[in-house]
């Protein structure tokens, strides 16, 4: 699930799935991706593919099955906030919901 949910939040910044941006992005070292990587590919949940821009690097992807699963934890986190949540307002959910993207986005370009 987590090498899953990194390679989908990089290609959702439009950064390449590479191994080391997998790794950066986990914080862990490039061996421990690799293995992320090679365990997510053999359960059928991401494809490694030459990159479309340098031939000789590889990228990862989801593939359907990764995709699923990932839609599926994300509805659970869905059903988990809103039980946390259930005495907020719509009001405070949005504003939380804000707060966190803002400093997710922040965290990003600092780390640009």
């Amino acid at each position: 699930m987590l090498v899953a949910e990194a390679v989908h939040a990089l290609t959702a910044r439009g950064v390449s799935a590479t191994v080391n941006a997998v790794a950066h992005e986990i914080g862990i070292d490039q061996s421990g991706a690799s293995r992320l990587i090679k365990g997510a590919t053999a359960a059928g949940c991401l494809v490694m593919e030459a990159s479309p821009i340098d031939g000789r690097r590889r990228e990862a992807s989801l593939t359907p099955a990764g995709r699923s699963m990932l839609e599926q934890a994300h509805r659970r986190q869905e059903q988990v906030f809103g039980r946390l949540t259930a005495d907020w307002s719509e009001q405070r959910r949005r504003d939380f919901r804000q707060a966190m993207t803002e400093l997710m986005d922040q965290s990003y370009a600092m780390d640009a």
